[in-house]
């Protein structure tokens, strides 16, 4: 963090939340700067992606321009009241500045001007610092599961006409992800809806990453109407869960009977998760291999492989669209009881996921008229 902080000039740190205000990736910001993105995302997570707001001097103040004259005039050994009748201030200003800055024998305009500009910074004490009872309502709603709009807008309405009571979403944001503020606690940030450390512009898209590009993907709008209808068994769809320390399980679900496989991945490189999948799709009989739809994860990128090996066929959803695999995505937050948020995956053998599968293909299913998938999956065998 401190490396990158010399190693960026005060123009490039303007230039880096130029950039990510304007929906720049990490990877793109790090190109332009000559940076890692590990080394650009520390910057910016640090300030929960909020860049600083640009300082700007009061209209009021004494100007650069105005400091060279005043520099002049003491040289040319001018009375303070002749300098400040030649740019229209009062004498007072014009004296106060001299004698903050060495007087006029040690006047200089420069270090002055620097000098001011280090003086005028006051930060703006945060609001809920200033009314502990603001901070802890605001708290508890968050506790609650409420985003900052919500709680802004029930404030303004809870306390109508007392400005004491009301704060901005913006506000609350901003004490959320700027932990330097020292005013609502960083584990409050798990009950935001998207669970972010840190704001992103609106702006952000990554249609034009390498990472959302797979060779030779077809789209899911190609896919045969009978996977749609689920009138045919075999179609399946699949994903990544994540876990802590980077560790993932693949898992499949198929469309007709809402069977589950869950599949042991070394790794989320696509070399890992295809072989792991190839090698469970090998054990299902050929009949029930017709299809697979996938994200757009790079985890399939070598779907050609893949094919080849199994001879299903590989189906990509849009991007952004994960209810185009919606039983996929339904089946994931089933296994979340399994599996919680933060729970470390590679420490679960094969035979250990086998046994979660198990439990889940065993439980009666409301959309399968209350019979399991581990029934309706051994009828299509039939």
């Amino acid at each position: 963090m401190a490396e990158l902080r010399r190693g960026l000039s005060a123009q490039e740190k303007a230039d880096l939340w130029e950039r990510w205000r304007s929906g720049q990736s990490l990877s793109e910001i790090g190109r332009t700067l000559g940076k890692a993105p590990a080394s650009v995302y520390a910057l910016v997570v640090a300030r929960g992606g909020i860049g600083p707001v640009a300082r700007t001097r009061n209209r009021r103040v004494l100007t650069g321009k105005e400091r060279e004259e005043i520099s002049r005039g003491l040289s040319a050994g001018l009375s303070l009241r002749t300098i400040a009748i030649g740019i229209s201030r009062p004498a007072s200003t014009i004296s106060r500045e001299v004698a903050r800055n060495g007087g006029r024998r040690r006047y200089r305009a420069a270090h002055a001007d620097v000098q001011a500009w280090d003086r005028a910074l006051r930060p703006k004490a945060c609001k809920l610092r200033e009314n502990p009872r603001l901070q802890r309502l605001v708290a508890l709603k968050l506790q609650a599961d409420w985003s900052p709009q919500q709680i802004s807008g029930w404030l303004k309405v809870r306390f109508w006409g007392d400005c004491a009571m009301t704060i901005s979403h913006e506000t609350i944001y901003r004490s959320l992800f700027i932990q330097a503020r020292g005013v609502l606690k960083k584990e409050l940030q798990t009950h935001l809806r998207t669970r972010r450390k840190m704001r992103r512009s609106k702006k952000a898209c990554t249609d034009d990453q390498r990472r959302g590009q797979i060779v030779g993907a077809v789209s899911i709008s190609d896919r045969p109407p009978e996977v749609e209808d689920r009138a045919v068994p075999g179609h399946w769809e699949g994903d990544l869960i994540s876990g802590a320390r980077n560790s993932h399980i693949a898992t499949l679900v198929e469309r007709s009977s809402r069977f589950t496989v869950l599949v042991k991945v070394k790794g989320k490189d696509t070399r890992s998760v295809v072989a792991a999948v190839i090698k469970q799709v090998k054990k299902l009989p050929i009949e029930l291999r017709r299809s697979l739809t996938w994200d757009r994860g790079t985890e399939m990128a070598q779907h050609a492989t893949f094919t080849v090996a199994t001879d299903v066929k590989v189906y990509f959803c849009d991007p952004r669209s994960p209810w185009q695999r919606g039983t996929n995505e339904n089946t994931n937050g089933l296994l979340r009881q399994y599996f919680p948020d933060g729970t470390e995956l590679s420490q679960f053998t094969q035979a250990q996921l086998d046994g979660v599968a198990r439990r889940l293909n065993e439980r009666p299913r409301k959309t399968l008229a209350f019979r399991t998938p581990a029934d309706t999956f051994q009828e299509a065998l039939r």
